[in-house]
């Protein structure tokens, strides 16, 4: 009797067993057919556009969970972990797949606040429903044309108040050499004093350059994965004679790996900017530190002095183009004031932003932070 009870009871386990695992099997091959057929939903010639585009492509399935999208996109911080973070571009997204008509395009345009600091990104947004709940998103950047007429009408402005200076003293120093001709001492101080100006219009001239390429860069569309740890070593390397001239040791901190999306140059010119500024204003011997490390999703590079330090009323200005917070000491120092004004420019173009803690005595310390780089998403969805 308990031979035929365990038998009926192997029966019935075996056969539990087999219809858990046919279940489990047949589950499986539904999900994957499931799969295939919203990936068939796609058109194939979607991905190819995407990465054939200029300007950031995305898109998203029924749950808005992105399932491509184009480097741009993550330089312009647009996704977040497979996510669209700009509840204004889920609405637009979700405004066209509500549409009747699934090939009209909703377009609008949108100012988007950035994850860090106070910058805003002006886009030109267009979402067009594919079917199946699938929505293709673009948006196109256009920060730099909503912001042109004015930025270019104050830089006008500031480049002539600033030119003056040096011109001016250019042409009364040369008045002053033709004037002591016959004293071999005076026209030497004059021409030195000549010379000292030429550099000074020379260095303030190559700002006025660099920063006019900055504000006119276009990161997102030609952005590249960096490691910043290649930045801080540029950026130091190119400061090693005036460190070595004021006898200052650099303290360096950085952790391999730290990737962000961006322009490499551009980044390693706020860097050096960063590092050039706390050896300018620091004491012979007296140290400076840089530190790159991450911290939540922000990739920090931190540059700190114990110079003079900073007063309040001045830290709310020393961003300002052609701002200096001692005039004297940076007609010393080389200074044109557009050093942090690129600092500042370049970490906005980073869709970042740059800190800046000081106490007067005690020194200063400068702090980039831009979002890391996260994993593209390639033509399955999947993340590489």
């Amino acid at each position: 009797m308990n031979y035929t009870s365990e038998f009926w009871t192997s029966v019935l386990l075996a056969f539990v067993t087999g219809s858990v695992a046919t279940g489990l099997i047949v589950w499986s091959s539904v999900r994957a057919k499931e799969a295939q057929k919203k990936a068939q939903v796609i058109p194939d010639g979607i991905t190819g556009a995407l990465h054939a585009l200029a300007t950031a492509g995305l898109v998203l399935d029924v749950d808005n969970k992105i399932v491509r999208a184009t480097r741009s996109a993550f330089a312009l911080g647009l996704v977040r972990d497979q996510v669209l973070v700009h509840p204004k571009l889920v609405s637009l997204v979700d405004k066209a797949r509500k549409a009747k008509k699934s090939s009209k395009a909703r377009a609008k345009d949108f100012a988007l606040a950035s994850e860090l600091g106070d910058a805003t990104i002006w886009v030109n947004s267009r979402a067009v429903h594919l079917g199946e709940g699938y929505v293709l998103l673009l948006v196109e950047d256009r920060t730099e044309s909503h912001n042109l007429e004015e930025t270019s009408r104050d830089f006008v402005a500031n480049i002539s108040h600033e030119l003056k200076t040096p011109i001016g003293a250019m042409s009364l120093l040369s008045e002053a050499i033709q004037s002591a001709a016959d004293d071999p001492k005076q026209v030497r101080k004059f021409a030195k004093n000549l010379e000292t100006e030429s550099a000074r219009l020379t260095q303030l001239v190559q700002d006025i350059i660099q920063l006019s390429r900055v504000q006119s860069a276009e990161v997102a569309g030609t952005a590249a994965e960096i490691d910043l740890a290649t930045v801080v070593a540029e950026a130091v390397d190119r400061n090693r004679v005036l460190a070595n001239k004021k006898k200052i040791q650099l303290k360096i901190a950085t952790t391999d790996g730290i990737r962000v999306f961006g322009d490499q140059e551009l980044l390693t010119t706020a860097v050096k900017n960063l590092l050039e500024n706390a050896i300018s204003y620091s004491d012979t011997e007296s140290p400076v530190s840089i530190r790159l490390r991450k911290k939540s999703g922000v990739a920090e590079i931190a540059i700190k002095d114990k110079g003079a330090g900073i007063s309040p009323e001045d830290l709310d200005r020393i961003f300002e183009r052609f701002y200096r917070v001692d005039q004297s000491r940076s007609r010393a120092t080389g200074g044109t004031g557009l050093g942090l004004s690129l600092v500042k420019n370049i970490a906005q173009k980073h869709l970042g932003e740059v800190q800046v803690k000081s106490k007067v005595g005690a020194g200063s310390t400068f702090t980039i932070r831009i979002p890391l780089a996260t994993a593209p998403i390639d033509a399955t969805g999947s993340k590489k």
